[in-house]
C-alpha cells in the first residue's frame, strides 16, 4: 500500500515543482515569501482533525511543532535552490541526497534498518533516479573532479572564485534542503509510531503557521509579503497558485500517509519515480511548447535515461516482489 501511495505522491509533486519554478521564476521572486504563502495555508489542515478528534500531551505538542517548524526552514532552503537553476537541476541533488541521510538518521534514532535486497533496492533506486535526471553524460577522471571541487569551494582557508560563488550557493542551498528534508522525515515518522497520523499531521502543520507568523515580524520580509501580495492577487496568477498549493497538499498528506505505513529511507529512495514523472512532464511540455521549455535529448541523454528507467524499475520490482 505504502509504495503505491508514495508512486502518486511523487507523481503529483512533479507537477507542483515545475509549476513551483514557474512562479518563482515569473511570479514570486523571494523564497521566503514563497515559503511564506506557502505555510499560511498548513492552518487549514485543522478541518481534518474532525475526522478523527485527538488532542497531544505537551511533551507530543512540543515534537509536532517542532516538526511543522523544521519543514518551513526546509522549504526556504527548497525553494531558494530551486530559484537559483532549473527543476530539473536541483531536484537531482537533494533527492540523491535525502534518502541517504534519511538511512542514517532512521538508522541513529529510529533503529530502523533495510534487509539486504531493500538495501541493494535502496542503491540501485537512488543510481536510478541520478542517472535519469542528470544532464551531464561527460565521465571526468578523478583529478579534474577534484580540481573543479577546489575551484568552486576554494583551498581550506582561502576565498572562492567569484564565478564559482553562485554554484557554492545552490550546492549549499540544495544540501542543507537534503538534510532538513531527512531531518523533516524521520521526526515525523517518530511523531506517526506513537500518535495517530490525522491528529499528528495536522497538529504539526501548527508548528508551520507558528513560523509564518515569525516570518510575518520581521520588518523587511513583511514589506517583501505586503509588496508581493499586490501582485498576487489578480484572478489568474492567485488562482494558479491556489490550485498548485491544493495539489500539492495533496501529495504532501499522501507522502505522509505513506511514511507512516512504511520505511522512512525506502520512501525517499523512490524518489527516483519523481525524476522520471518529471523528465516525462518537462519533455511533453518541451514538443508542446517548444519555444517555451527545450529539453535536450541527444543520444547519450536518452541512452543514460533509458538505464535510469532500468534500474528503478528494477529496484521498485525488488521491492514489490
Amino acid at each position: 500500500m505504502w509504495l503505491i501511495v508514495a508512486t502518486i505522491s511523487y507523481f503529483i509533486n512533479a507537477g507542483v515543482y515545475v509549476a513551483d519554478k514557474f512562479l518563482l521564476s515569473k511570479k514570486i521572486h523571494s523564497s521566503i515569501v514563497y515559503a511564506f504563502f506557502v505555510g499560511i495555508w498548513s492552518i487549514f489542515n485543522f478541518l481534518i482533525l474532525p475526522l478523527d478528534p485527538w488532542v497531544p500531551n505537551l511533551r507530543e505538542l512540543g515534537i509536532d511543532l517542532l516538526a511543522g517548524l523544521l519543514f518551513l526552514v526546509t522549504l526556504v532552503f527548497w525553494y531558494k535552490a530551486l530559484h537559483q537553476s532549473e527543476a530539473t537541476r536541483v531536484v537531482p541533488i537533494v533527492g540523491a541526497l535525502t534518502p541517504i541521510f534519511s538511512f542514517i538518521l532512521a538508522y541513529l534514532f529510529l533503529g530502523q534498518s533495510l534487509s539486504e535486497r531493500q538495501l541493494l533496492a535502496f542503491l540501485i533506486l537512488i543510481h536510478g533516479g541520478i542517472l535519469i535526471s542528470v544532464k551531464q553524460t561527460k565521465m571526468y577522471i578523478w583529478n579534474e573532479v577534484k580540481e573543479r571541487l577546489r575551484e568552486i569551494f576554494g583551498e581550506a582557508l582561502g576565498g572562492v572564485h567569484v564565478r564559482y560563488r553562485p554554484t557554492r550557493r545552490l550546492l549549499f542551498n540544495s544540501v542543507m534542503s537534503a538534510f532538513f528534508f531527512a531531518v523533516y522525515y524521520v521526526l515525523i515518522k517518530h511523531i506517526y509510531m506513537t500518535q495517530p497520523f490525522i491528529g499528528g499531521f495536522v497538529w504539526s502543520r501548527l508548528g508551520s503557521f507558528i513560523g509564518v507568523i515569525l516570518i510575518f515580524m520581521v520588518p523587511n520580509w513583511r514589506a517583501l509579503i505586503k509588496e508581493q501580495r499586490k501582485q498576487t492577487v489578480k484572478p489568474k496568477s492567485f488562482g494558479f497558485f491556489l490550485a498548485v498549493r491544493i495539489f500539492a497538499a495533496i501529495a504532501f498528506i499522501m507522502l505522509n500517509w505513506a511514511i507512516s505505513l512504511g520505511n522512512v529511507a525506502l520512501i525517499n529512495s523512490l524518489q527516483g519515480m519523481q525524476y522520471l514523472f518529471l523528465i516525462m512532464m518537462v519533455v511533453f511540455l518541451s514538443f508542446r511548447f517548444p519555444k517555451i521549455i527545450n529539453e535536450e535529448l541527444g543520444g547519450g541523454i536518452l541512452l543514460q535515461k533509458v538505464i535510469g528507467v532500468t534500474l528503478i524499475t528494477t529496484g521498485l520490482y525488488m521491492l514489490i516482489s
